[in-house]
């Protein structure tokens, strides 16, 4: 079965054929490092993640290449900066920001189960691509300066007379419902309402870089340009798939389209645009004024970072998903149960009933609900959910992490159960059964056999 993606640009599913099958390539906007990432950025992390080890099964692993960015410049930045470190020049500030968030996003990805992108770069160290590409955006009439800014015209793209793709195809918009519905910046030396900042001057104290186009004084970086320069450096001019958030359609990869298409020439900047859909918490949009607000660095401290990650994937990428606490207890006990059953077996290859769901553009439901029926072939299930993610754990250390989390004390347990059996042994079912009502109130389930007597801790 051959692997099929979802196009956001033509509303179709169509087969998967890379450029070139010993060269397949993939950006996806990574986090601007600021703050906790919330559990809405812990959707396209897992999501694709999930396609690039798909991509690495189908073409092996050193023939895919993934790259996913961290911006390291940005107004958002520069606020939480002053705000958290006021006695140091802005410059160090916003250093000691970035190191520490970014070292934050890393350990609670790492914890989700995503493996780390083939090249990790940072706005901050492609700052001559971005002049780059700027200085061929102004020569090709696409881009002009005014007042020590450099702003992009989508009419200008739009009235050229070549085979470039029409400003608003990706969102499926008009400039007319763009300029209806756009939130822009009012200023004076623009000459479109929908024309988009690619550089502009740095406050006093803001990072600053030379500028391009002739412009004396120093500026940084607009954010959409950020992201077309680390796609040219990393994979080119035109490559496979570039994925994200649905949010980040427009304007954020209209834009991205717009500039590299328009540098380079290119019909198309990626042929595979794919997006998940948006995060709901018990139903409600996730903010901060809701105080349902919740970020990955706190749920981790109540959840295993698997169980997250199975939450998410029990949702089709491109479906809206509500985010609730039945959901997470559900899945918290199917992987009790896939540990138990195949996290110490040597996995075996990942069964064509999970893998053949994966190739239908990301069907995790359809896969995971035929995980289900793999019980019995253990070495199967087992393949099947590495593929997936999963089992970087024995089932002991699993057990011990739910001890852990619970505050259950095992040698007190292990104390009871011994005086439990004791108890049936000489046929004292009232203190069987005070001990096991003790055991329940403490969090933990037992259960007996005509092997003994097993426990674990209870969800």
């Amino acid at each position: 079965m051959e692997l099929r993606l979802y196009d956001t640009l033509t509303k179709e599913k169509r087969p998967f054929v890379p450029l070139d099958a010993n060269n397949v390539r993939m950006y996806v906007c990574g986090p601007t490092v600021y703050d906790f990432a919330h559990i809405g950025n812990a959707r396209p992390v897992i999501v694709f993640d999930v396609l690039f080890r798909l991509l690495r099964h189908t073409y092996g692993e050193a023939h895919v290449k993934y790259v996913r960015n961290i911006t390291d410049v940005d107004d958002k930045i520069n606020d939480r900066a002053a705000r958290d470190f006021p006695g140091l020049p802005l410059n160090e500030a916003i250093r000691k920001v970035t190191e520490q968030t970014g070292k934050q996003f890393h350990a609670d990805v790492d914890a989700l189960g995503a493996l780390r992108p083939s090249v990790e770069p940072r706005a901050t160290e492609h700052i001559a691509e971005m002049r780059e590409i700027i200085e061929r955006l102004i020569k090709g009439g696409f881009a002009y300066a005014a007042e020590d800014h450099v702003l992009f015209s989508p009419q200008a793209m739009n009235a050229a007379n070549s085979s470039l793709p029409r400003y608003g195809a990706l969102s499926n918009r008009s400039l007319d419902e763009m300029i209806a519905g756009a939130r822009v910046d009012v200023a004076p030396y623009k000459k479109g309402n929908t024309d988009f900042v690619l550089w502009k001057p740095s406050k006093p104290g803001e990072p600053s870089w030379p500028s391009p186009a002739g412009i004396k004084a120093e500026g940084r970086p607009g954010w959409h340009i950020e992201c077309s320069a680390m796609a040219w450096k990393h994979l080119g001019e035109h490559f496979d798939i570039h994925g994200g958030g649905i949010d980040l359609v427009f304007p954020h990869h209209e834009n991205e389209v717009a500039q590299t298409c328009c540098a380079f020439h290119q019909e198309r900047m990626a042929n595979y645009w794919m997006h998940n859909g948006f995060l709901q918490v018990e139903s409600e949009k996730m903010s901060k004024s809701l105080g349902n607000f919740i970020t990955i660095h706190e749920l981790l401290k109540d959840w295993p970072g698997e169980v997250l990650r199975l939450n998410m994937l029990k949702t089709h990428y491109r479906s809206p998903i509500d985010w609730t606490m039945k959901s997470l207890e559900e899945s918290a006990r199917t992987l009790d149960d896939w540990y138990r059953v195949a996290a110490d077996v040597v996995p075996g290859e990942p069964a064509a009933s999970v893998v053949e769901p994966l190739l239908d553009d990301l069907n995790t439901p359809l896969a995971i609900a035929a995980l289900h029926g793999l019980r019995g072939e253990a070495a199967a299930l087992s393949g099947s959910l590495r593929l997936l993610g999963f089992l970087a754990e024995s089932a002991a250390q699993w057990e011990s992490r739910k001890q852990q989390a619970s505050g259950v004390d095992a040698g007190e347990v292990e104390r009871l159960l011994a005086e439990r059996t004791a108890a049936r042994a000489r046929k004292d079912f009232k203190e069987s059964d005070r001990i096991r009502d003790l055991l329940a109130a403490m969090g933990v389930a037992i259960k007996d056999s005509k092997d003994g007597t097993t426990w674990e801790v209870a969800r």
